[in-house]
């Protein structure tokens, strides 16, 4: 899942069709990397379906609600307005995708737009988990899946350990008691095993045993709270640059002279944000391993969702089907793209295939790791809440890593910020 932002806008593609319906297809989202995958995946193989149809991609920033608010809001009155200006399609992603599937918003992927249970067999069970409602109707589809691992430093690991050799990375970092004693040898070597307070956050998140909320009242999981006194330790004793995530100086650990270990993150963070062709890390393409890390864990991925009132069913079915169904059109993408497709065997193939590497990781073929941490995805505490609750928890906490709040006054902070957010819930 591409992580930059783009300002509003919307893209018209001049386009045609095999289906007798309507001739306009809008779609909500909130950058480039759905168009892009359209383009490529979809109007290249399926040119004719689009002759007469004109595709706009309206974008909104994902940043402070933006974008869920734009949504929302034409959603509301998606049934009301002239045929032409109706959402067709829209996106979501995993930390509030409830909100759009539980509401109503949504057309029945099965039922409404006709796709099979055949059709969607080799999907990754969690990817629909994400975006099937409380009567268990599936309400949107995925063509990635987002199993996540640690990205380490090949320089770095032969200087603490004398190898860079993912398997025996792995050795090393297998559990958080081995991972935290590494990040002590990594200070002592003059490294930071982190960037920052956020590094480690969405793997004791996405490890979490509870949801957020039971009923209304707010449950913090022990995860979090191991999260917690590992990101005081380590700021405390230098193990991580005290930097926060996306920003500058966290990124900047990916240079040539940065000193920052390991990362952890999905394919897209590999291909997006470490990317050989991207100026500010070019030096370090292939300085760059990867291994499953302490714990499996995924981080993002984008689903497609049919809106309830659209006039493109034929036309939405054929797209869904062609972006996450077709074995073969996965492989491609995932190829060319560095996305884990969401097509079990089509990503088995690929982790077994020894022609396949990724230059960024010095030749390391990564989908077999990454295929093992995808099994291990299990999406059972999702809720609404998510996204709120990671933002706030974070923070809060950031102030408390930096010496500004106690804990007491840190989490006192938390629970004002969401239940602000959130009225209906108590601590």
């Amino acid at each position: 899942m591409k992580k930059f932002i783009i300002g509003a806008a919307m893209l018209a593609l001049a386009a045609t069709s095999l289906f007798a319906e309507g001739k306009v297809l809008n779609v909500y989202c909130w950058n480039d990397e759905f168009a892009s995958r359209f383009n490529d995946y979809y109007k290249a193989k399926n040119p004719k379906a689009l002759e007469g149809v004109t595709v706009n991609f309206i974008q909104t920033p994902n940043q402070g609600s933006a974008y869920q608010d734009k949504l929302t809001l034409a959603l509301l009155k998606n049934e009301e307005v002239k045929v032409n200006d109706r959402v067709d399609l829209f996106l979501v992603e995993a930390d509030y995708a409830v909100k759009f599937t539980k509401e109503g918003y949504a057309l029945d992927v099965i039922k409404d737009i006709g796709l099979t249970k055949k059709d969607l067999a080799n999907q990754y069970q969690y990817t629909k988990d994400v975006v099937t409602d409380s009567k268990k109707v599936l309400r949107g589809v995925s063509w990635q899946a987002c199993p996540a691992g640690m990205i380490y430093r090949r320089s770095y690991a032969k200087a603490l350990f004398g190898t860079d050799d993912p398997a025996k990375v792995q050795e090393k970092v297998a559990d958080w008691a081995k991972f935290n004693a590494v990040a002590a040898q990594a200070k002592a070597k003059g490294y930071y095993m982190v960037s920052g307070y956020d590094d480690t956050y969405r793997i004791f998140d996405d490890n979490r045993k509870s949801a957020w909320v039971k009923g209304n009242k707010i449950v913090v999981d022990p995860a979090i709270n191991t999260w917690i006194s590992q990101t005081k330790e380590f700021t405390d004793k230098g193990y991580n640059n005290k930097t926060s995530l996306w920003a500058s100086e966290w990124s900047s650990g990916m240079m040539k002279d940065g000193k920052v270990f390991a990362y952890f993150g999905p394919g897209w963070l590999i291909d997006f944000c470490m990317a050989k062709d991207d100026p500010a890390s070019a030096a370090n393409a292939g300085d760059w391993g990867f291994c499953e890390g302490p714990q499996g864990f995924s981080w993002g991925g984008t689903w497609i969702c049919a809106a309830n009132g659209t006039d493109n069913i034929e036309l939405i079915k054929d797209i869904m089907k062609t972006l996450t169904c077709d074995q073969a059109n996965m492989t491609k993408l995932a190829k060319e793209t560095g996305d884990f497709a969401n097509n079990v065997p089509a990503m088995t193939a690929l982790a077994n295939d020894k022609s396949f590497h990724n230059s960024v990781l010095g030749g390391q073929n990564p989908y077999a790791l990454l295929l093992k941490n995808a099994q291990s995805i299990n999406k059972n505490t999702i809720s609404k809440y998510d996204q709120g609750m990671s933002e706030n928890i974070q923070a809060a906490m950031k102030d408390y890593y930096e010496g500004k709040v106690t804990l007491e006054e840190a989490w006192d902070n938390f629970y004002t910020s969401v239940i602000e957010l959130y009225p209906n819930l108590k601590r």
